[in-house]
């Protein structure tokens, strides 16, 4: 049975810049790379290439010596530029040098009749060494699916609510045959349900919203609504000894490409969006994707930040940076590194505020697209107990205590205030109305590491 799900509860962040629905045709990236800190759930990768060797999209490149059959592969082909490392000779990225043509790894095609009557231990067999498989990311926990375990159900947002997302209904319009045969790869991992949400307050493509053999589930409401956090909360929520998948529209199609060609299409359409973007827009790329060309010549000044995802949720990377594996946005905002005498007191309409503070006037003009940057008006400080945390997090959770548990290390409190349902995104709103300015999904992340550890 569906659900329509209706969210009072959370905020929308309406940022300038958003991307103008056009394919620019920027310059292939010359370097690619993967990057193991995109995974959570790898704590000892191994190494299965050196600098020199050549490699093809497919070929694996890094596996974790926690779950040996899950590879983690090149996106493009070419040859390993360099293997960097940091502090403890922590491995931080494999370069890829990339072909002008890109070579792929045969893992052979399947036809649709093929893919139904495909047995589940050879399609889990050929998703697990070929790269597609991290794109199904296990609850609790938010780390890549366990191949060893089935999931009561599998659960698949159809639309991103984050600041500036990119349109799936843009992005997505011509990956129908895709997206259908990724879901009958993926529904055979569970004798549960597979859920794909889609939004009430806009309009869906047929492949989302018409997609057969599954739940389909409307949600409206602000941000979070998007989250696959949120909507299980919502649907099915995690308790104890359960286990749910998540994945990715662009995973679902990768899965289906994989099996319909063959093939480890990395592809993707990026928007590159911030207020400091010149002409906002969508680029051809793939995974792993070095933004030099990207954004080459379509910056507005040098004094900005680049974040590989969304602003909320996205990582900081430098001008030569390269594109996280989940990530299907690049956002450019200014770098707020200075002190404005009270700023928060100034009357003002170019601030957003969900405080209603003083002399913030945003709340008087819903509509109007702001240009934020990163300073966070403030030093940490003592956890404030304002009750605010609840008004933007649509889940029977109370965040402020949950926090306190996690610094607190009392297992049983995380365990009882909902630590199971969450991830980083779904606390990042909390981040950033929280007045005493703490790295909530830091804070998150330790706690769920102590639960996996622990």
């Amino acid at each position: 049975m569906s659900h329509t799900i209706k969210l009072k509860k959370g905020f929308d962040i309406n940022l300038a810049g958003k991307a103008e629905k056009s394919i620019s045709k920027a310059p292939k990236p010359e370097t690619f790379a993967i990057k193991p800190t995109d995974f959570p759930a790898i704590t000892r990768p191994k190494l299965l290439v050196e600098e020199g060797d050549s490699v093809k999209a497919g070929t694996p490149l890094i596996y974790d010596k926690m779950a040996e059959n899950v590879m983690y592969c090149s996106p493009v082909s070419g040859e390993v530029a360099e293997i960097r490392r940091g502090e403890k000779r922590k491995l931080l990225e494999i370069r890829i040098l990339a072909d002008k043509e890109v070579e792929f790894e045969d893992f052979g095609s399947h036809s649709k009749s093929d893919i139904n009557s495909l047995d589940v231990e050879k399609a889990k067999e050929l998703m697990l060494k070929s790269g597609v498989w991290p794109n199904l990311v296990q609850r609790p926990y938010g780390i890549v699916a366990n191949p060893e375990d089935k999931p009561k159900a599998i659960f698949i947002s159809a639309f991103d609510t984050h600041p500036l997302a990119p349109d799936y209904n843009f992005t997505f319009k011509e990956e129908e045959e895709a997206f259908a045969a990724g879901l009958e790869i993926i529904k055979k991992f569970t004798d549960g349900k597979v859920h794909v949400n889609i939004s009430e307050d806009r309009e869906m493509l047929k492949m989302f919203s018409q997609a057969e053999g599954v739940q389909i589930n409307r949600f409206s409401g602000k941000h979070p609504s998007g989250n696959v956090g949120v909507q299980i909360h919502h649907i099915d929520p995690i308790n104890k000894g359960e286990v749910a998948w998540t994945i990715k529209p662009l995973g679902v199609i990768q899965i289906g490409k994989l099996f319909l060609n063959g093939k480890y299409d990395a592809s993707r359409k990026v928007a590159l969006t911030g207020s400091e973007v010149k002409e906002p827009q969508y680029y051809d790329t793939y995974a792993g994707a070095s933004i030099k060309n990207i954004t080459k010549d379509n910056i507005k000044s040098d004094h900005v930040r680049y974040v590989s995802g969304n602003v909320l949720t996205g990582e900081r990377i430098d001008a030569d940076g390269y594109l996280g594996f989940y990530d299907e946005q690049i956002t450019v905002v200014p770098e707020g590194d200075f002190e404005e005498l009270l700023g928060w007191i100034k009357p003002t309409t170019s601030k957003l505020s969900f405080h209603r503070a003083i002399g913030l006037l945003s709340f008087l003009n819903k509509k109007k697209e702001y240009v934020l940057n990163t300073n966070t008006n403030g030093e940490e400080r003592a956890f404030v107990m304002t009750g605010e945390f609840e008004k933007v997090l649509p889940m029977d959770i109370l965040p402020n205590y949950l926090f306190k548990a996690i610094m607190a290390e009392d297992f049983d409190e995380m365990e009882a205030l909902g630590i199971f349902e969450l991830v980083e995104e779904d606390v990042a709103l909390c981040e950033f109305i929280d007045v005493s300015k703490h790295e909530l999904q830091i804070l998150l992340r330790k706690g769920i590491n102590l639960m996996i550890n622990g």
